[in-house]
């Protein structure tokens, strides 16, 4: 495809997003997310639910794991929280000064404007590729720092052109070969989201880590 045509694509793709964005208030979809480990030759699959939220300037985001093991993730805009019931533990990382970096990731291709991806990303239009039955519009995310870079040698979003939302994505890791695989569906935009959704609900007595002190 000729560079002005995949730069027009992308604009395309870009814009729709920030309409998204500006009227975004929730999303919620099904997700199966593969880690696959590249030493030992292994896909871990996770199935579950999630939620996001935009409140004010507050971005919430909540993850009901449901297979292979019990696991309940919640950002609340200041903590990653992840409950595991089986251990009945709960470990805590603060977002801190990283915490845009958190929201960027966490949200990604949900609710955040495509302009802004232009700021921490060289962003490139890969071509159209289908995933369930969408033309999804590929993108393909270098981060444009090296600490960005330590994290993630590239991130690859499919962009559903309709919605503005990120239908499939995959964050690759720097020189291990190391990825996490992860797909979309019964997508849901705007619709009313409860706040219990937004609460770790733990039963009995659990024990709290905190990783960073």
């Amino acid at each position: 495809m000729p560079a002005l045509a995949q730069g027009n694509q992308l604009e395309s793709i870009l814009t729709k997003m920030d309409q998204t964005a500006a009227t975004f208030k929730s999303a919620q979809a099904d997700f199966v997310w593969d880690q696959y480990q590249r030493v030992v030759e292994e896909t871990d699959t996770q199935k579950g639910k999630m939620y996001v939220r935009r409140q004010a300037n507050k971005v919430e985001m909540a993850a009901d794991i449901i297979s292979p093991n019990e696991q309940h993730v919640l950002y609340d805009g200041e903590k990653v929280r992840m409950y595991l019931p089986k251990a009945a533990q709960i470990t805590e990382y603060s977002a801190g000064k990283n915490k845009a970096d958190v929201e960027s990731f966490l949200v990604l291709g949900f609710g955040g404007r495509g302009h802004d991806l232009q700021k921490s990303f060289n962003v490139k239009f890969a071509g159209n590729e289908q995933v369930d039955g969408v033309n999804a519009a590929k993108l393909e995310l270098t981060p444009k720092t090296e600490r960005g870079r330590g994290i993630f040698e590239m991130i690859i979003l499919w962009i559903d052109p309709a919605r503005g939302v990120s239908v499939q994505q995959k964050f690759i890791e720097p020189e291990s070969g190391n990825y996490r695989f992860a797909k979309y569906s019964n997508i849901k935009l705007n619709e009313k989201v409860g706040d219990d959704v937004f609460k770790l609900k733990t039963s009995g007595k659990v024990t709290i880590v905190s990783p960073q002190g």
